[in-house]
């Protein structure tokens, strides 16, 4: 395990930056949540952080969407997302690191990867959602799809079961 010489790095979203929240211990994002970035206040908070910006590897980005399409929480990430994740998960690796978000659907997502979470300024999540699909006309359930493969209608997501943190 690598030993820090401060606390452990935080991996942050942009919430952390719109809500202006300060942390003790090195900060790093990715370009995207940069980019994303549009009041002023909140590109200030970035810069005044000394955040690092490191783009997100390709092979944790891999398995973010891998996991993500098994537990259905692919419909509900954004690129950015997806991003952060795999940012979070490469440290996470390394070491120890906490993921700084506000976001309900990235924090089930760290979850189930075992990430630490920590809210920027909103709530934590208190149950890990699973999803699966279950089509609006004939009532069936499926693992993936948009159209039932039975019957032609739309697949709905729906949580399959919770499981309590």
């Amino acid at each position: 395990m690598i030993q820090y010489l401060h606390p452990m790095p935080y991996i942050a979203d942009s919430s952390l930056f719109i809500v202006r929240k300060r942390l003790e211990g090195s900060v790093i994002t990715v370009p995207s949540v940069v980019e994303e970035l549009r009041d002023e206040n909140a590109r200030t908070t970035l810069e005044l952080m000394n955040v690092h910006i490191e783009p997100p590897l390709s092979a944790f980005k891999k398995e973010v969407r891998e996991k993500a399409g098994i537990t259905k929480d692919s419909e509900e990430l954004s690129a950015t997302d997806i991003d952060i994740l795999a940012k979070a998960l490469e440290y996470s690796k390394r070491g120890e690191t906490i993921l700084v978000t506000d976001d309900f659907a990235v924090q089930n997502m760290a979850l189930q990867l075992g990430i630490q979470i920590m809210p920027a300024g909103g709530r934590k999540i208190k149950d890990v959602l699973l999803w699966e699909k279950i089509c609006t006309g004939c009532k069936r359930r499926f693992n993936e799809g948009d159209v039932c493969p039975v019957c032609g209608s739309p697949l709905k997501k729906i949580r399959k079961r919770k499981l309590h943190l």
